[in-house]
């Protein structure tokens, strides 16, 4: 069968003894053969044994470990679909995710196994493994001498790969579908305009639920055989240590992290002389923070991005980070875009209009959701649904998200969602959420909410609240308490009208 889409396979022919994923903490590593070889174990063990075949979801609760590298691996060999959950979220919101998904296979660190085991659709799934119980096997399977084989799945390039699992403008989230040809086109997309080589290194401590932390550095360095280290979280001080210790040269990161890395007191000793460039996704970067680096002698290169098409869409070149403040540069190479009016009309140069994007990296749609799709996705166009205006010169700004979506640390936060949750609460009678700038996070949520008649609460209530049903960056920062909530002549709330400052 043809390996088109396994890319272990293709560079154990090439550079079969080279390291291809380290982790930070353990030291422990893969070549590339020893992936190719233990990505076939477990494919035909996955098959003979569990009865998992093509198309079957199996799904990952873990933080980054050399593990989920050998799940990806019997992905692309066999067709299983991974799910990556988000370990923050609550058990009441990883019970959707489980519902919504109906994972044949789990596969979990045993740190969340008290979470899973509090949601009613855990013990629906038919097969339950831990990752450390893979780790044993995995390393078994590499200590003998055998040669494995397993005749990879006949699917094509449409076929998903991933599940990933978006929070949306309604109360729930959408399960994006990310199929191998997405997978490839992100990758050729992203090396055109980062000049990826197999010489490259970079270390992924993004979290493992999401797109970012699989598709903008990670799986485009494995399809051109680049060295990545695993770290199973953020930490300043050690990120600058290991971008020295282990001569990296592109890192991936979210301005919030970049600023911890700065105040950090060896940020001015750390050595990166071979750091080529960070790329900078999530939010835009503060000038003053860009200087610092520069100061330092790293370009910063811009970008935006959307799980459903990419996620690698712009760039904005490092020389231009400056010169075009707050800009998300120039579309990477293979997408078309659009900037629309409510009609669905091109407007000109200069003009506000919805950001519409085609092209090979656009998602075939939401899982199980015709409705949701067929609202985002209109003759091959993607409708992001952020409102944005491109200057004389091509340069794309994004004047305002029209989902209301803010940032808070990297994450993509949904008012709706967590409005959602607080209109439960019984004492309250209407809420809205809007974003508020916050020095260390980026942005944060501030919550207006009106209470029913003769009932009291407190900002630190309904904190606690929130604590058991939400993860702990959705919940807002800051609660105000109003009389009623400002509607427009439609009776919607006015958002605009919302005033963090009074």
């Amino acid at each position: 069968m043809s390996n088109q889409f396994d890319w272990t396979a293709k560079w154990t022919q090439y550079q079969a003894d080279k390291i291809a994923f380290e982790e930070f903490e353990s030291g422990r590593s893969f070549t590339w053969k020893q992936l190719d070889r233990l990505g076939n174990y477990l494919a035909d063990k996955f098959s003979r044994e569990y009865g998992l075949k093509k198309g079957d979801r199996v799904a990952i609760l873990s933080e980054n470990r050399l593990e989920l590298i050998s799940l990806f691996v019997v992905a692309q060999k066999a067709g299983i679909v991974l799910v990556p959950l988000n370990y923050r979220l609550t058990p009441v919101e990883i019970d959707f995710l489980l519902s919504e998904s109906d994972p044949v296979a789990i596969y979990f660190e045993k740190q969340f196994e008290d979470k899973l085991k509090q949601t009613e659709n855990f013990d629906k799934i038919s097969q339950k493994y831990s990752l450390e119980e893979l780790k044993i096997i995995s390393e078994k399977a590499l200590s003998e001498t055998n040669e494995y084989h397993f005749e990879n799945a006949d699917f094509d390039e449409d076929h998903p790969i991933f599940l990933i699992f978006t929070s949306g403008t309604t109360s729930f989230p959408k399960g994006a579908v990310y199929t191998h040809k997405m997978l490839f086109w992100n990758s050729i997309n992203t090396e055109m305009r980062l000049d990826i080589t197999s010489l490259d290194r970079s270390i992924n401590c993004a979290p493992s639920f999401h797109t970012g932390s699989w598709n903008v550095l990670q799986t485009p360095f494995m399809h051109h055989g680049a060295y990545t280290l695993l770290m199973r979280k953020f930490d300043p001080q050690q990120v600058l240590k290991a971008l020295e210790d282990y001569k990296m040269t592109i890192f991936w990161a979210v301005p919030t992290m970049l600023k911890m890395m700065a105040d950090e007191a060896t940020f001015e000793t750390a050595d990166l002389s071979l750091v080529r460039y960070f790329v900078v996704g999530g939010e835009a970067m503060p000038i003053p923070l860009i200087e610092k680096w520069h100061g330092k002698t790293i370009p910063i290169r811009q970008g935006y991005g959307l799980t459903e098409v990419g996620p690698n869409v712009m760039s904005l070149n490092q020389e231009d980070a400056i010169r075009k403040q707050g800009s998300i540069g120039k579309p990477n190479f293979y997408y078309e875009i659009r900037i629309a009016d409510e009609a669905g009309k091109p407007v000109k140069a200069g003009e506000d209009g919805e950001f519409l994007l085609k092209g090979p990296n656009v998602t075939p749609g939401y899982w199980n959701n015709p409705e949701e799709t067929a609202k985002t996705i209109k003759d091959g166009w993607f409708h992001t649904g952020d409102l944005v205006r491109q200057d004389d010169e091509g340069y794309i700004y994004v004047i305002d998200r029209l989902k209301n979506m803010y940032i808070s640390g990297g994450e993509n936060v949904y008012p709706a969602e967590v409005e959602f949750a607080l209109r439960k609460h019984p004492d309250i009678e209407e809420v809205a959420i809007i974003g508020v700038p916050d020095e260390k996070w980026g942005e944060v949520g501030m919550a207006f909410v009106v209470l029913k008649a003769n009932k009291q609460t407190d900002a630190s209530q309904l904190t606690s609240y929130c604590l058991e049903r939400l993860a702990k960056y959705k919940i807002p920062k800051h609660f105000r308490f109003v009389e009623a909530l400002p509607k427009n002549d439609a009776g919607k709330i006015d958002r605009k009208s919302l005033n963090p400052n009074n």
